[in-house]
C-alpha cells in the first residue's frame, strides 16, 4: 500500500515536497512513478523512477522536479520546485506491479496561487 502526503497551498515560484510511503513491500524493488491529475484533464506521469536509479520526467516539469527515494524510510519524494499555477492537481505515487502501474490510492493535493 502506498500514502501520498505533503500536498498543500503554494504561491508560484515556491516550493513543496512530496512524500510517498510505502508500507507490506520494499520500494526499491519497483518502478515509482508520480502522477498528477488536474480538474478536466488527463491522469499524467510527471516522474519516474526504475529499481537502478534512473529517473525520468516529463518535460512540463524536468529542471524543477526531482525524484528520489530513501530506501531505509521506504518512501519515495517528489521535491517540487518553481511552482507555476498549470502544477496545480491532485498527486498521486504508484509502482508497476505485474506490469501495471498498481496502487492509486487517494492522491494529495497540490494547489499554487499566485
Amino acid at each position: 500500500q502506498l500514502q501520498a502526503s505533503g500536498g498543500g497551498l503554494a504561491q508560484t515560484g515556491g516550493s513543496l515536497r512530496l512524500s510517498c510511503l510505502a508500507s507490506g513491500l520494499t520500494l526499491d524493488y519497483y518502478v515509482i512513478g508520480w502522477f498528477r491529475q488536474a480538474p478536466g484533464k488527463e491522469r499524467e506521469l510527471v516522474a519516474s523512477v526504475r529499481s537502478d536509479g534512473t529517473t525520468t520526467y516529463a518535460d512540463s516539469v524536468k529542471g524543477r522536479f526531482t525524484l528520489s527515494r530513501d530506501n531505509v524510510k521506504n518512501t519515495a519524494y517528489l521535491q517540487m520546485n518553481s511552482l507555476k499555477l498549470e502544477d496545480t492537481a491532485i498527486y498521486y505515487c504508484n509502482i508497476i506491479l505485474g506490469g501495471i502501474w498498481t496502487y492509486w490510492g487517494q492522491g494529495t493535493q497540490v494547489t499554487v496561487s499566485s
